[in-house]
């Protein structure tokens, strides 16, 4: 495997790391904690907030005609997102042991905590939910996914432009033969232990 490249992608989970450390810091300066998945605010930030959400009534009035004819649409959506939520889960359960995969977990992906901001009204919570619940599911799937492609085929793509998920820097270079074919079961048995 090309050890620059890997260097590379070594650099950008250390980066990746920096950035939670960052928000960490950050929770002291906007005066909350996160604990046990819940976000508690001081109690004088929690009251500002509260004078700071925009009446629902006022927040409907005010939004744009094409806004209001397009959240059909928008949320329809949860329809065929369950359904692979419900799929996803049962791939893993089904096929993950099989191979010796470890399963991923989905609290890890799918986050809602935004319903916590008070300085948001009722209307505008559940339509952050429901971004966060898509990107998570959209996250989990790309892991799910990720976990399946090590597995099977751990090649990078010959072209670099392929969207880097979280095991690529494992796979074997585009055209290394002699790695693919001495250094496979090894790949496919490389997950951390907390995972």
């Amino acid at each position: 495997m090309n050890s620059r490249l890997n260097q590379i992608l070594e650099e950008i989970r250390e980066l990746e790391k920096s950035v939670q450390s960052e928000m960490k810091r950050r929770e002291g300066e906007l005066r909350y904690q996160v604990n046990e998945g819940r976000v508690i605010f001081e109690k004088e930030i929690e009251a500002l907030h509260k004078k700071l959400s925009s009446p629902l009534f006022s927040y409907i009035i005010k939004a744009p005609l094409l806004t209001m004819l397009s959240a059909p649409v928008i949320y329809a959506m949860i329809i065929p997102s369950l359904f692979m939520d419900i799929t996803l889960w049962v791939y893993q359960m089904v096929c993950f042991p099989v191979y010796g995969i470890p399963k991923v977990r989905r609290r890890d992906h799918i986050i809602l905590d935004r319903h916590y901001l008070r300085y948001l009204n009722s209307l505008e919570r559940l339509n952050c939910d429901y971004c966060s619940y898509f990107n998570g599911l959209a996250s989990y799937a790309t892991e799910i996914a990720a976990r399946t492609e090590q597995y099977w085929c751990p090649i990078k793509h010959a072209s670099g432009k392929a969207q880097r998920h979280s095991r690529y820097h494992l796979f074997f270079d585009y055209g290394d033969d002699e790695g693919y074919r001495t250094k496979l079961e090894g790949i496919r048995r490389k997950f951390d232990k907390k995972e």
